[in-house]
């Protein structure tokens, strides 16, 4: 199958450069679940909410009358909450204003809507639920597996954007596998884990001899996976002098060694990955404007396990699946417990859980009987990332503020067995207050009757 690199869905930067100048490319919300369809994001502000008078009107209770509005700006979708009741929410978290990348996924109290950009060709979602090791049933991650089930039999460069233990490396596999290539070698390169003055001979090779400690010729990544896959990962930590010389071997497939006198003929196809966002590098001269371009010929975004919790049980049941055991009925309070935790750590931290799980239960691997730790520490996650430089002083601390109460709120509800009394004495505060904050952060739904229940 032959597939023009110039018709596969490229993403590139939320901005377009006219003449020395920059722009605003338009974006377009998609609304989930929903009967309406797509509406386009411009300059202006496209107001959204239950009330007649706005321009997009979203049908939930949950949804207040002036919700929210968005615009387009160069550096992606600007939102800004209007004082809503029940909340606007992005990766978990409340937000006042905030601005976010195509590809995002938003909450507008119980509605949720995707933005993409406009000028992305649609790829219908794909009708599998598995592409290579990546499991999910939800929308988001089968538009994945459909781009790259069009991409994989090409020998176009991937670029593969997601937070840390999203699977990006599983995704760079899948391709590496469903490619002609699949027969050749898979190379893995972090290029975060390299000396800045060795990239270029771990990548490109070396001569004997070419500088002190070269005491044998060494043949380079791209030499090793010739006829094969090169998955770059991390690449947003390669050093600007690097990025040059990956360009000229992108685009001449031919790598010249250290200390060597001529080029060395390749035959390599590119995935790279990175937890960074590579359009903020370009804008700040952090990473090169052509090689970006070079390298996201096909560029994909693995969504947030937060994003897509309707994926928790077919996770579970996939690890249990790798592992040959049955995990029994997968609902129950272990189910509720996962899909309240925020999920820092992604995918991987959910493998780590249920690990744990299995090792501390003992003989019982039931998914109902196994007893889940799950962790709020920072440490792996990015928590920092909550910290977004583009807001005001005041709603930047709002939103690390909501983002911590959320944690700590989960915690301790689940840590109390989900009873109101004992965890809000654990907190410190009345049970009303603790029943407030489980509704601000849709822990728990309030009931209509507004009844007070401790469980």
């Amino acid at each position: 199958m032959t597939i023009d690199r110039r018709t596969v869905l490229l993403t590139g930067l939320a901005s377009t450069a006219t003449k020395g100048r920059t722009v605003a490319r338009s974006y377009v919300m998609q609304l989930l679940g929903q009967t309406a369809g797509h509406h386009v994001i411009g300059a202006r502000p496209l107001l959204v909410g239950a009330g007649t008078d706005c321009a997009v009107v979203l049908n939930d209770p949950q949804v207040s009358r002036r919700h929210a509005e968005l615009s387009a700006t160069p550096e992606g979708v600007r939102v800004k909450d209007l004082g809503s009741t029940n909340g606007t929410y992005w990766q978990g978290t409340r937000v006042v204003e905030v601005v976010v990348p195509a590809g995002s996924t938003l909450h507008f109290g119980g509605a949720q809507v995707r933005i993409t950009a406009a000028d992305a060709p649609s790829v219908p979602p794909s009708e599998k639920n598995q592409f290579g090791a990546m499991v999910g049933h939800s929308v988001a991650m089968r538009e994945l597996f459909a781009i790259l089930e069009l991409t994989s039999p090409s020998d176009a460069t991937v670029l593969i954007e997601g937070e840390s233990g999203t699977g990006k490396e599983l995704a760079a596999r899948a391709v590496h596998d469903a490619s002609s290539r699949a027969a050749g070698p898979f190379v893995v390169v972090d290029c975060s884990a390299i000396s800045e003055h060795l990239i270029e001979s771990h990548l490109f090779g070396h001569v004997k001899g070419a500088f002190t400690g070269a005491d044998r010729e060494r043949k380079g990544a791209f030499v090793e996976a010739s006829g094969g896959t090169l998955f770059l990962d991390e690449l947003g930590e390669l050093p600007l002098p690097a990025q040059a010389k990956l360009l000229r071997a992108l685009e001449a497939q031919t790598v010249q060694p250290v200390g060597a006198d001529r080029p060395v003929a390749v035959d390599t196809r590119v995935v790279a990955a990175t937890h960074r966002d590579l359009a903020r590098m370009v804008a700040a001269k952090e990473f090169r404007f052509d090689l970006f371009y070079r390298l996201a010929v096909v560029h994909v975004a693995l969504p947030p396990l937060r994003d897509r919790l309707e994926d928790l049980p077919f996770l579970v049941a996939n690890f249990y699946r790798t592992r040959q055991l049955d995990p029994g009925p997968i609902d129950g309070d272990n189910l509720d417990k996962l899909r309240r935790h925020s999920w820092p750590g992604n995918v991987r931290e959910l493998r780590n859980v249920m690990e744990r799980a299995l090792a501390m239960s003992g003989s019982a691997s039931a998914f109902r009987s196994l007893r889940l730790w799950l962790e709020t520490s920072t440490v792996g996650g990015n928590f920092a990332e909550v910290v977004d430089a583009s807001l005001p002083f005041k709603d930047a601390k709002e939103r690390w503020n909501d983002q911590f109460e959320k944690r700590y709120v989960a915690l301790v509800f689940a840590a109390h067995g989900n009873n109101v009394t004992r965890a809000a004495e654990q907190a410190g505060l009345s049970r009303r207050h603790f029943r407030e904050l489980l509704y601000k952060h849709a822990l728990v739904e309030r009931p209509a009757s507004g009844s007070d229940t401790d469980d």
